[in-house]
């Protein structure tokens, strides 16, 4: 027990020699950008984030599940170098100079990725040019594959890549961008390689009806995906904040259902631009983008959730806008007001579906409190809890939530409308007697004079 405790603190001295300085670790944890996610995560919906057709990189790489799809790995490669008619040496020559780099892009690496740099090369160059063939289907027509080929023909479009799209937009799952531009540097025969060139193709690939002039520097497939969702047009951004007054307040108040606002008498419109950070409230109306539903729904928001929670620098935009949805969608009646208003498209089935859906994506998040929507939460706070909207909202809340209620106030209305008529009837006739009704003579006879002394 003695020598272990000595050779702790002769480890622990040893490390404290050679510990970093500030400026390094923070270099050091600028690398990252590719995570695995922990089972605390993980374990409230495992399928979310476990690619099911194929893996890239090292973290799904060889499971039994994904392997049917490296055969077509390595079909791809192939094509991809006969095509660019370059050897593949000139591809492993380019890589190794930033071997470490795409190293340290990942989390965590298995000591066997981590020691053996051939290995981690291979598949760096493996997965990336398959995923640069997927990625150009969206765009062009690769001639030298066959028509009937099971992954890059129009049936492969139709069957293979929504599966492939979705397993390409799991944070465990996605290749360093610096892997993707250097295969099309050396492709291209180019010293220098245009980033928007691959971010494009990305952008085209996974969101085909979005264009964005420029997106700068992304680190991933995911952080394309991400930064698609959240562009806004820097024109139309400073005129929305100057209308509206989009600036940073003080509130942690809880917004109420959409059914509930609708009721104190805030009305719903689809935003101009598909930007989940576009959402304002101005005028009694609160403007919300509109949000596809479909089977891969879930399993992108809770990936970009969980890329906001582990990259330090990401920002919380996507987890804010989960958390505004969730706080206006309680139930069925409150998914049919948004899809009413074509706020929503849903393409999962029913309305029960869709609220369970966004109930359960913010389970086990946090939410800045300096969040974007902070002034929108407060604007909305402050429109419901003016008298006459509160008055309204309790009314129909009290009164009006169901048929028979309904019901039950017209008939009390009616009611007493008709005691009213009756009570006013019963009196004009009265009167109206009483004055058709002739004096009796007794009334009009004069009084007798008074007896004389």
């Amino acid at each position: 027990m003695g020598e272990e405790k000595e050779s702790w603190i002769i480890s622990v001295n040893d490390e404290l020699k050679h510990m970093a300085d500030t400026s390094t670790e923070m270099e050091h944890w600028k690398k990252r950008s590719i995570y695995r996610i922990p089972a605390c995560v993980t374990d409230l919906n495992k399928k979310a984030y476990l690619p099911q057709a194929v893996s890239f990189g090292p973290y799904h790489y060889g499971q039994e599940r994904l392997r049917p799809m490296d055969y077509h790995k390595r079909r791809a490669l192939l094509h991809f170098l006969k095509r660019s008619n370059k050897p593949l040496q000139c591809y492993v020559d380019t890589l190794a100079q930033v071997a470490q780099d795409l190293k340290d892009s990942y989390e965590t690496l298995d000591p066997e990725w981590q020691h053996d740099t051939d290995a981690f090369l291979q598949l760096m160059i493996l997965d990336g040019c398959f995923m640069l063939e997927i990625l150009r289907t969206a765009t062009q027509t690769l001639d030298d594959y066959a028509t009937n080929d099971p992954i890059f023909s129009d049936h492969g479009k139709l069957y293979i890549m929504p599966y492939v799209k979705r397993d390409m937009l799991m944070l465990e799952n996605q290749l360093p961008m610096l892997v993707l531009n250097k295969l099309v540097t050396v492709e291209n025969d180019k010293a220098k390689h245009d980033q928007e060139f691959v971010n494009k193709l990305i952008l085209r690939f996974c969101s085909p009806y979005t264009s964005l002039p420029s997106m700068g520097r992304c680190l991933h497939v995911l952080d394309v995906y991400r930064k698609s969702l959240l562009w806004e047009d820097p024109i139309s951004k400073s005129r929305l904040h100057k209308k509206h007054g989009l600036t940073n307040q003080e509130g942690d108040e809880i917004i109420r259902s959409a059914t509930e606002l609708n009721e104190a008498g805030i009305r719903f419109k689809k935003s101009k631009t598909g930007s989940l950070k576009d959402i304002s409230f101005h005028g009694g109306i609160l403007r919300l983008p509109l949000i596809v539903v479909d089977d891969a729904t879930e399993s992108m928001f809770l990936n970009q959730i969980a890329f906001e929670r582990f990259h330090v620098g990401a920002g919380n935009e996507v987890t804010s806008y989960i958390f505004f949805m969730d706080n206006i969608i309680d139930n069925v009646r409150d998914v049919s007001l948004l899809h009413s208003q074509g706020i929503i498209q849903n393409a999962i089935g029913s309305d029960k579906a869709v609220a369970k859906l966004f109930n359960s994506l913010s389970k086990d998040t946090t939410l800045d409190p300096e969040s974007s929507l902070d002034a929108v939460h407060k604007k909305v706070h402050n429109y419901c809890k003016k008298p006459w909207n509160e008055w309204r909202a309790n009314l129909i809340h009290t009164y009006f939530r169901n048929p028979w209620a309904i019901l039950s106030v017209i008939a009390a209305i009616f009611l007493f409308g008709l005691t009213i008529v009756q009570t006013i009837y019963g009196i004009c006739s009265y009167y109206s007697q009483v004055a058709s009704t002739p004096p009796s003579p007794l009334m009009l006879s004069p009084l007798p004079s008074p007896p004389s002394h």
